[in-house]
């Protein structure tokens, strides 16, 4: 057995969530390669390293020297603490003078904030007596800043293969001239998911805060479930919808691999957390998986006789949206209607472009607007051999007075998309987790 752990920065944010770390790899062998993140927050109050050195980073290009020595003192304090704490003997003072005087020398945003990461892995190698790697010499991108799966894994195979135990940091790498690039906020995530490519684990343990993927978001859910086994088809659909437990891109690496990830909680071990996998025959305890949603969206509906006989109307519609650089959401249609969902914040600023080339480009009897709507994700593999879901979902919403908006089936069967208004998205999901899951039979 051969296990990839990557740690959150809340599970890396002092010497006592270090040394709950250092248990939880020194418990079991086939723990041999650890992915860390910068220091998070050690209480509501605090702040997370990697915002500390973007700050610090934009005193250095306003050329603020006093200003920015100063933050980059107090960063320095918080790794001393952390040192400190867990007994160590070593000494990080050569690693932020290098830093101050990269800075000076405006090395870059990403550069800055890659610090955090490049830092804790020092500690953590330190800590566990194993082999700390730099992340900027086996992990790379191109130079507009594409991230390099081929060369990436080529490189960082090679290099593991002599290496019984590592640590490599999270979240960056490097482009072909030397240059540090990070991938976005939460890219630690991804680098776990290489790493366990490279070395062909048989399993990838994510460590967080939280015992794995819940059913519905806890801020809107008192103590809602926790998923056992979700597939990747099906975390997708939950991520894009706004659960965020792991970052999206963190599935690719290891899906084509075949390597199951393990979501664990760093302060509850002892719990088997949420296993993502390929496929499973593995029964979901409830009908559905998961619920997610997002608020902000407006619906674009188009009226036009015959609308179903005319050729490539849908196209026309949509090429409006894409003239003025909008994405839509989804696009449910009638016989003579179709609907745009679109961000309500993207689409505001740009609304009277967009209808004008609607009646350009397509020639509608009408457009109709209706904003501040809630789209939710009722995700499940189990709905395939479920009849009736999508009436339990109406009866459900019906119950407490939730108007829908909208409601769109893909043809996998893994999902139904409901559109309700912004202001009924907290009781909808409610609704539907009651009628699933705390009244299930």
């Amino acid at each position: 057995m051969l296990k990839v752990v990557k740690f959150g920065g809340s599970s890396l944010a002092s010497a006592g969530q270090f040394a709950k770390v250092g248990e939880i790899i020194r418990s079991d062998e086939s723990r041999r390669y650890v992915i860390p993140s910068a220091p998070g927050k050690r209480n509501d109050k605090d702040r997370k390293v990697t915002d500390m050195l973007y700050d610090c980073y934009a005193l250095a290009e306003a050329e603020q020297e006093e200003e920015c020595r100063l933050k980059l003192k107090k960063i320095k304090e918080r790794y001393d603490s952390i040192i400190n704490g867990l007994n160590l003997k070593i000494s990080l003072d050569a690693e932020f003078g290098t830093i101050a005087e990269n800075f000076a020398k405006k090395a870059g945003a990403d550069y800055a904030a890659s610090r955090g990461e490049y830092l804790n892995g020092i500690i953590m190698a330190a800590y566990l007596g194993s082999e700390f790697i730099d992340a900027a010499e086996v992990v790379f991108f191109d130079k507009n800043g594409e991230f390099d799966a081929e060369k990436t894994n080529k490189v960082l195979s090679k290099r593991l293969k002599k290496c019984e135990r590592a640590v490599i940091p999270g979240f960056y790498g490097s482009k072909e001239d030397g240059s540090v690039c990070t991938f976005s906020r939460g890219g630690s995530d991804i680098t776990g998911s290489i790493v366990a490519k490279a070395v062909g684990a048989d399993i990838y343990e994510n460590w967080t805060d939280v015992s794995g993927f819940l059913v519905a978001d806890p801020r809107i859910i008192e103590n809602p479930e926790v998923i056992k086994v979700i597939t990747y088809r099906e975390l997708r659909e939950l991520s894009y919808m706004g659960a965020t437990v792991l970052h999206e891109d963190a599935v690719f690496p290891v899906r084509k691999a075949g390597i199951p990830i393990n979501i664990r909680n760093t302060n509850a071990p002892e719990e088997a957390g949420t296993l993502i996998v390929e496929s499973t025959c593995h029964h979901s305890k409830y009908t559905i998986t998961g619920i997610a949603g997002k608020k902000g969206f407006v619906a674009v509906n188009i009226d036009k006789d015959m609308m179903n006989s005319e050729v490539g109307f849908c196209r026309k519609v949509l090429t409006a949206f894409e003239q003025n650089g909008i994405s839509f959401e989804h696009m449910p249609s009638g016989i003579d209607t179709m609907t745009v969902f679109v961000h309500q914040e993207e689409f505001e600023g740009k609304e009277q472009q967009v209808l004008s080339a609607i009646h350009r480009l397509a020639d509608p009897d009408t457009i109709d607007l209706e904003s501040d709507l809630a789209l939710i994700a009722v995700v499940g593999r189990g709905m395939r051999a479920t009849r009736g879901t999508a009436g339990r979902i109406f009866s459900a919403l019906s119950h407490v007075n939730v108007n829908v908006k909208m409601i769109d089936q893909g043809s996998s069967e893994l999902n139904i998309i409901i559109g309700v208004a912004n202001n009924d998205f907290e009781t909808a999901i409610r609704a539907i987790y009651d009628i699933f899951v705390t009244t299930q039979l």
